[in-house]
């Protein structure tokens, strides 16, 4: 299939905001989203942006049902380690079903990996839930390591109230 992997303009925030909505829809947690793309607009198109994102865009021919050309899109940002150094984390992968299988996933992956060879990093983390299996099968299909048995890392979150009573308990300056 005929495509092309860009970088994301503050323009297609409302596309992917569309998708991000989607994907969480798949990931059986759409209650979870509380993003708006004018948020998305601020925070990845701003001076010190917070992440980087790429499209994947389809002819106008190849258009979707609904009439969409952007059919994907790779949310990611840079992180380090302190024992290996620059790395890069991808938040979200997501290709519409219906373009799923025609190499879309991969264009975009390959893609970030791009980004982060030409940056220097090291290495390219995800998570994927546990009952993903097709995700995790395409991932390690790649290359990528389940680190979740072979590490025993666990993936660790605090938000909402459990943050803002972390942060409360700050040392005061």
């Amino acid at each position: 299939m005929d495509f092309k992997v860009r970088a994301a303009t503050k323009e297609d925030c409302k596309e992917i905001s569309r998708m991000i909505l989607e994907l969480a829809f798949y990931e059986n947690m759409p209650d979870q989203v509380k993003i708006s793309h004018e948020e998305l607009e601020q925070d990845g198109f701003c001076q010190n942006p917070f992440f980087e994102c790429l499209v994947a865009e389809v002819p106008e021919e190849h258009k979707s049902k609904e009439g969409f050309t952007i059919v994907g899109y790779a949310l990611y940002f840079y992180t380090y380690s302190t024992w290996k150094g620059r790395s890069l984390y991808l938040e979200d992968l997501y290709v519409m079903p219906e373009f799923r299988g025609r190499g879309i996933g991969k264009g975009l992956l390959s893609k970030v990996a791009e980004v982060g060879k030409k940056k220097q990093c090291v290495r390219l983390q995800l998570s994927v839930l546990d009952w993903n299996a097709p995700t995790r099968d395409f991932y390690a299909a790649k290359g990528a390591q389940d680190l979740t048995v072979s590490e025993g890392w666990h993936f660790i979150r605090f938000d909402g109230q459990n943050l803002d009573n972390l942060a409360n308990e700050a040392p005061k300056d």
